[in-house]
C-alpha cells in the first residue's frame, strides 16, 4: 500500500498538534494513516487504500459509516434549522423518555457532551448525594480522561497514573482488581463509611474485554447497598451495543444506581450522558446542590441522531444481525486461534471482539468456549483467560501493536491500535467482510 498522502499530513500535523493527533491512541507508529470519508462498513484513507473499519470510531457507529435513511434525515432537518439555541428543545425530551424506557436503572437522566463529562459529573454526584469522598475503581478500568480516576496503586497507597494531576486527587481513589470479590470486601470494611460509589464498566472494555466472572456484579451490587455507597455503571462503551436497548445492565440482570452513558446514545456525534434514579439524579442543579451545566448539553442535532438510531434499532432487527455476525467472527477466531496460536484468548460479546496474545494456554481445549471468553468455570481456559486489567497488561502488548497491527492493515482490516481497546462489528458489515477477515487474521497469525 502507497500512504505518501498519509504520511506529508503526519508530517504537517506534527507541527501544530501536540504529537500530531487529538486523540493519543491514534498516534500509530511510524505514521497513522489519514482517513478521506467511510463507506458503509469501510473507511478510505487519503492514499486511496480501503479498510474493513472494526474501530467504528471506537464504538459509537452501531451502523457503520453510512447511516440508516431515518437517521440521516433526522440529523439533515435539524441541522438545517440551526446549529444549537441555549434553549431546551423537544427532541431532547423525546430522547431522555426513549431511554428510560427501556434501560432499568434509568428513572431521570442529563445529556452532557463526551464520556468523559458523564463519569465525571457521576463521580461528583455520588459524592454529593452521600456526603462521602471516596471512589472505589477498578485496576485497568477507563472512565475517561479525569483526575478522580486517573489514579494507580493498591488501597492506601495510590498517585495519579499521569503528570499533571495532584498527589491529594489519589487519596481518595481506590483502584481495586476487576473480578476480585475480596479485594472489593477488604476495601469495604476498613473504608465502608467513606465510599461514596464503586465505579466499574460492566465488562472491561478498553482492556481487551474482560467478562465479570459469574456473581461478581451482584456482589458489589450487594456490598455497596449494605454500606449505602452508591454503584454506577460507566456503560459508555457497553450502552446500547451490549444487552441492545436494555444495555449491559439488563444482560446481565444488576441494576447500579447510576449509569454513565456514550457512543451509540449520540448516533455518532459527540455524546455523554448520567442516568439514574430520580432521587438521585434531582441532586443536580437546578433542582439540587450539585452543580452540573454545559454550553452544548443536548445539542438538538446530537439529541436527533441518537433518538433516531435507537429508534430504528428497536425497530428492526439490528442487534440480532450485528451480534450474529459478530458471534461467526469470534467462532471463526477461535478456530483459528486454536490452530495457530493456541495460548491466545478470543473475547467478546455481542457486537464487540478482540485477540488477547495471552502467553498460556491449556494443553486441551475440549469444552472451551466456542465464540469468546464467557468466564466459564467449565471452560478448560478458565485459569488462563484475562481476569483483570493486569491479566491483559501481561499480554504480549507489543507483538499486537508493532507487528500484528500492522499486519492486519495491509491486508486492508483497520483494528484499533493496540492490545487494549474494543473492536466492533456494524449494522454495514456483511457475511463477506466476515470471511475476508478471517482470512486477513489467519495469514497473520
Amino acid at each position: 500500500m502507497n500512504h505518501d498522502e498519509s504520511r506529508d499530513l503526519y508530517d504537517r500535523s506534527l507541527s501544530v498538534m501536540p504529537g500530531g493527533v487529538n486523540s493519543s491512541v491514534r498516534a500509530v507508529r511510524p505514521y497513522p494513516f489519514f482517513v478521506e470519508r467511510g463507506d458503509g462498513a469501510h473507511v478510505i484513507d487519503a492514499d486511496g487504500n480501503r479498510y474493513t473499519d472494526y474501530v467504528m470510531g471506537y464504538g459509537p457507529l452501531l451502523y457503520g459509516h453510512d447511516m440508516p435513511d431515518p437517521v440521516r434525515s433526522a440529523v439533515q432537518s435539524y441541522a438545517s434549522d440551526g446549529p444549537m439555541y441555549g434553549a431546551p428543545t423537544e427532541i431532547e425530551v423525546d430522547h431522555a423518555e426513549f431511554v428510560a424506557r427501556h434501560v432499568p436503572s434509568v428513572e431521570k437522566i442529563r445529556f452532557v457532551n463526551s464520556g468523559t463529562e458523564a463519569t465525571v459529573s457521576a463521580v461528583r454526584l455520588a459524592r454529593g448525594y452521600t456526603g462521602r469522598d471516596k471512589i472505589v475503581v477498578m485496576k485497568g478500568g477507563y472512565h475517561g480522561a479525569q483526575e478522580s480516576t486517573l489514579v494507580e496503586g493498591e488501597p492506601g497507597d495510590t498517585a495519579p497514573s499521569t503528570k499533571g494531576i495532584p498527589e491529594s486527587f489519589a487519596e481518595h481513589t481506590i483502584p481495586v482488581p476487576f473480578n476480585d470479590e475480596a479485594a472489593i470486601d477488604e476495601v469495604f470494611e476498613e473504608y465502608g463509611d467513606d465510599v461514596a460509589a464503586v465505579l466499574t464498566e460492566p465488562i472491561l472494555g478498553n482492556t481487551g474485554i474482560v467478562h465479570p466472572v459469574d456473581g461478581y456484579l451482584q456482589h458489589l451490587r450487594d456490598v455497596t447497598e449494605e454500606h449505602g455507597s452508591l454503584l454506577i455503571f460507566d456503560e459508555v462503551i457497553t450502552g446500547f451495543r451490549v444487552g441492545g436497548l436494555q444495555c449491559a445492565q439488563g444482560k446481565f440482570g444488576v441494576t447500579p444506581d447510576v449509569t454513565t452513558f456514550g457512543k451509540i446514545i449520540g448516533g455518532g456525534f459527540p455524546v455523554g450522558a448520567i442516568g439514574g434514579q430520580a432521587e438521585i439524579m434531582e441532586r443536580f442543579t437546578p433542582s439540587g446542590d450539585v452543580f452540573q451545566s454545559g454550553t452544548f448539553s443536548g445539542h438538538p442535532v446530537t439529541m436527533a441522531a441518537g433518538h433516531a438510531s435507537l429508534t430504528y434499532a428497536a425497530e428492526n432487527d439490528v442487534y440480532d444481525y450485528v451480534n450474529d455476525l459478530a458471534e461467526t467472527l469470534r467462532r471463526g477466531l477461535t478456530d483459528i486461534v486454536a490452530e495457530k496460536a493456541p495460548s491466545y484468548t478470543v473475547v467478546g460479546t455481542d457486537s464487540m471482539f478482540k485477540t488477547v496474545f495471552t502467553r498460556e494456554g491449556p494443553d486441551d481445549l475440549t469444552d472451551a468456549c466456542e465464540a469468546g471468553c464467557a468466564q466459564r468455570d467449565a471452560c478448560p481456559r478458565y485459569d488462563y483467560c484475562p481476569k483483570n486489567g493486569a491479566d491483559v497488561s501481561n499480554a504480549e502488548t507489543e507483538r499486537w501493536e508493532r507487528i500484528f497491527w500492522q499486519e492486519m492493515k495491509d491486508r486492508g482490516v483497520f483494528l484499533t491500535a493496540n492490545q487494549f481497546e474494543s473492536q466492533f462489528v456494524s449494522y454495514a458489515h456483511t457475511e463477506e467482510d466476515i470471511e475476508e477477515t478471517l482470512e486477513a487474521y489467519k495469514a497473520a497469525l
